[in-house]
């Protein structure tokens, strides 16, 4: 769920400017899953504009503290999500932690990084929901150690009815700046798209695993 039309299309446009996202839908992409892509998305692209990381940092955080007050914590997605996790906890002057994909095999052997207390509230920071489900394995990670996830926020989703099935299931709310449609809507708007392209993007998001480019 974006959080207004006004931030989805002012995030598409900045996303767009330092290609953080990049449609190519002549020349697709190939995602880790071996999935065809005409969409490629790296937001840790922003951290080296400080303007429009700042945009990121401070549009989050306001929307965090409009919807949960201050938590204990923030808490970001290693590893796309570590930078600007931690620029929003130290905007918002609160703590930061962040959780691995898995815990380590070595030394103390954590899975959650930093400082936090059992029982304590976190607001989860994820740079990008594809199908939610490394961000969801956070929250698992989170609440297996008694923290207390009020809601995850993220820069940008692709919007596939798969991530919205696994959030409804593991009860996370989600909240996010940008999105696919609003971001095609701009990329049209703009001309860095074509109408055909447009059709193209349309049907790519609608089934993506089973998508190609022929």
């Amino acid at each position: 769920m974006i959080f207004n039309k006004h931030t989805a299309k002012k995030t598409a446009e900045v996303l767009l400017q330092v290609n953080a996202i990049k449609l190519s839908p002549k020349e697709p992409f190939t995602w880790a899953s071996g999935w065809k892509s005409p969409i490629y998305c790296d937001n840790r692209i922003i951290l080296s504009f400080p303007p429009i990381r700042n945009y990121i940092r401070e549009t989050m955080a306001k929307q965090i503290e409009k919807q949960y007050g201050k938590p204990d914590a923030i808490a970001g997605v290693a590893t796309g999500a570590i930078g600007i996790g931690m620029l929003v906890a130290e905007y918002l002057g609160l703590p930061f932690i962040y959780v691995r994909p898995d815990a380590k095999g070595h030394g103390r052997k954590n899975q959650i990084e930093g400082f936090i207390e059992h029982g304590q509230n976190v607001v989860v920071v994820e740079d990008l929901i594809s199908t939610g489900k490394s961000s969801l394995n956070a929250v698992k990670a989170l609440r297996d150690a008694g923290i207390n996830v009020k809601g995850m926020i993220a820069i940008f989703t692709y919007g596939f009815n798969v991530a919205t099935e696994n959030f409804e299931k593991e009860d996370v709310f989600l909240q996010t700046l940008g999105n696919y449609e609003t971001l095609l809507e701009q990329a049209l708007e703009t001309n860095y798209i074509s109408e055909k392209d447009l059709a193209t993007l349309s049907v790519w998001n609608s089934n993506p695993s089973e998508w190609n480019a022929e």
